[in-house]
């Protein structure tokens, strides 16, 4: 795992400043602590922090190709780089390492553009072509490893693992995008492509881009989507079977590495699931990481104690304090733009702990969304099932009136907030599934925002991220339709981000086998009723593994790295959320409502509403806005 940046002349092959690329990559020094190395001819340069997983030797980059004509910088692990290498030796390409990045450059020599159509694997990486002129970058399927890029008005093209590493450059210009903010207040993150800056943008999942010296940047191409094609599907015995084996494969192929590893284990379904896999293919007991919260409402720590002992790992757990909050601002320095999870904070955490004893660590990341995890997909296809039930001439005024006039009750559970689901009946499934997953709703977006704000948007709702991916989908089934959305917007924007920060601060790399695109591809396809059924999602996954974990781990409700945000700011946050949302700080920005930062932050403080993760992420915008000064 490593970091890649790169400074390219679109126009001709002006000099490139050497000092600049070097700041520009060491910026990302944490990504790849081992080594550094660059690559500097007219009008490119390239650079390159390593984290020395495989080959430790001589796998240094960037790397090149026999008469150093092509050149690579990359960040990932290509699995499937041993049957790929004999390949290509095979068509007469000539390897002088071991690793995986040299069949970047030859796989670059053979299929040009299509070479990514055989990397299975998580990469985000850019090929300099000298004869051909032509920068070539590529990011992987699912999203898991970053790629940062800006087109400067001085004809100069940037990109790096990480927005920081374009921030260290002048030419950037850094005003903000309003549309951005809009979508950081709805989502809680900015989804691709967008940053929060004008200017720059994130490559997509499943997309490559082109830079032709000469030509300029080509439109960026898609070369993979989510097929949500139709699997053949026999028993259930049969399909969990295959469901296993093929999740086995993924974390076979992922045991690879010259250094220590290990894996993450909350006590959670896939977590646990991947721990039995890694025992099953290594004898050597599995170092397994988790943390322990005091407040038992957000401690798992004993679940995960008990797939533990299962499986006679080598058990570590760090003692997190609960009130962990000298992480706020420096979590501000690691994702660069505004990021509202603030399960980021345990996150960090447990990555620490692993780093101590291990460099590369496999996570359950993936399973929500592969195998309908989540509970609002529950909640979202009961709704369903109610909007199906009236023509929408009829369900929109009636529902629209009710949600309307109905008392809001944000204290009340779930199933009690009869004005959300109202709400909820009155609008298409797009919009109601955009509606369960808002930080901020519509209406409170435009009063969060100041007047010129909303004039500063022209139109534009955060909705449209979902209508563009909703428009492209493979699939109408509402379940399929709403877990493509996540797979589009919150895996590479939350989860994915959340985790390649949290990781590469410590220097260490992460693998994720439930999102093996080949696992993904054929989860896709399996009918959607064995995901999710009667209310039990990842229905075929549990049973599946029912011969291999305990009923209460298999099926207990989901915890996840909650953190008590709202004790936090009636209490020992406080003073510091007052001094954020009032101070001066976000309101020089001109972004927003002074008396509803106010309001909202005096309504959770009395206890009468429920504002914590409106206020967390406030906070962290607040944060943000003092880590690029």
């Amino acid at each position: 795992m490593c970091g890649i940046v790169g400074i390219v002349d679109m126009r001709s092959a002006r000099e490139i400043d050497e000092g600049l690329l070097q700041r520009m990559n060491e910026s990302q020094f944490h990504r790849g602590p081992d080594q550094g190395g660059l690559h500097c001819e007219p009008g490119v340069g390239l650079g390159h922090r390593r984290l020395s997983i495989i080959d430790l030797s001589s796998g240094k980059q960037p790397l090149y190709n026999e008469d150093h004509s092509v050149v690579v910088v990359y960040n990932g692990e290509i699995y499937n780089f041993p049957e790929l290498t004999d390949r290509l030796k095979g068509l007469g390409h000539t390897f002088r390492t071991h690793c995986d990045t040299e069949v970047i450059v030859h796989a670059w020599e053979e299929w040009g553009e299509d070479c990514v159509q055989q990397f299975r694997g998580m990469f985000a990486f850019a090929v300099w072509d000298r004869n051909q002129r032509t920068l070539f970058m590529a990011r992987d399927r699912l999203g898991i490893k970053p790629f940062y890029y800006a087109e400067l008005g001085d004809g100069f093209f940037i990109f790096g693992s990480e927005l920081k590493a374009l921030m260290m450059h002048p030419g950037l210009d850094r005003s903000m995008d309003p549309l951005a903010v809009e979508d950081y207040f709805s989502y809680g993150y900015i989804p691709e492509p967008r940053t929060i800056f004008r200017q720059a943008k994130k490559l997509e999942p499943g997309f490559s881009l082109t830079l032709k010296q000469g030509e300029g940047l080509k439109e960026p191409r898609q070369y993979w989507d989510l097929p949500f094609a139709p699997v053949a599907a026999g028993s259930e015995a049969s399909v969990g079977e295959e469901l296993i084996y093929r999740l086995k494969e993924a974390v076979d192929i992922r045991l690879v590495a010259e250094v220590p590893l290990g894996a993450f284990l909350s006590g959670g379904v896939d977590s646990s699931a991947v721990v039995s896999l890694m025992s099953e293919l290594d004898p050597n007991p599995v170092n397994t990481f988790s943390i322990s919260f005091g407040d038992p409402k957000y401690n798992e720590s004993a679940f995960a104690q008990q797939v533990a002992e299962r499986f006679s790992t080598a058990h570590n757990v760090a003692q997190v304090d609960p009130d962990d909050f000298d992480l706020i601002d420096k979590l501000a320095g690691l994702y660069d733009e505004p990021y509202a999870d603030s399960s980021a904070m345990p996150t960090y955490r447990v990555c620490e702990q692993a780093r101590k004893h291990v460099t590369v660590a496999l996570s359950g990341d993936g399973g929500d969304e592969n195998l309908a995890g989540y509970r609002r997909y529950r909640w979202h296809m009961n709704e369903e099932r109610i909007r199906n039930l009236m023509p929408a001439g009829l369900r929109q005024p009636l529902f629209g009136a009710l949600g309307r006039y109905y008392p809001k009750a944000d204290w009340a559970p779930r199933m009690l907030r009869a004005k959300s689901t109202f709400e909820g009946m009155a609008r298409d499934s797009v919009e109601a599934y955009f509606h369960t997953v808002t930080i901020y709703t519509d209406a409170q977006r435009r009063q969060l925002f100041s007047a010129k704000m909303n004039r500063d948007l022209q139109g534009y709702h955060a909705l449209d991220v979902f209508r563009k991916h909703a428009a492209n989908a493979p699939t109408d089934h509402p379940l399929s339709l709403v877990q493509y959305l996540d797979f589009k917007t919150y895996l590479p924007g939350d989860i994915l981000t959340k985790v390649d920060r949290a990781s590469m601060a410590h220097g260490l790399e992460v693998r994720v086998p439930i999102l093996d695109h080949k696992v993904v591809e054929w989860m896709s396809g399996l009918p959607p009723e064995l995901k999710l059924r009667n209310g039990e999602g990842k229905y075929i996954f549990k049973k599946s593994l029912e011969s291999r974990l305990p009923a209460d781990i298999l099926y207990r409700s989901k915890m996840g790295f909650a953190v008590p945000l709202a004790s936090w700011f009636r209490g020992p946050l406080k003073q510091k959320a007052e001094q954020a949302l009032l101070g001066d700080r976000l309101l020089d920005t001109g972004l927003f409502d002074r008396n509803y930062l106010k309001t909202i932050l005096e309504r959770h403080q009395s206890g009468r509403s429920e504002f914590s993760a409106h206020i967390w992420s406030l906070l962290m915008f607040d944060a943000f806005l003092g880590n690029i000064r």
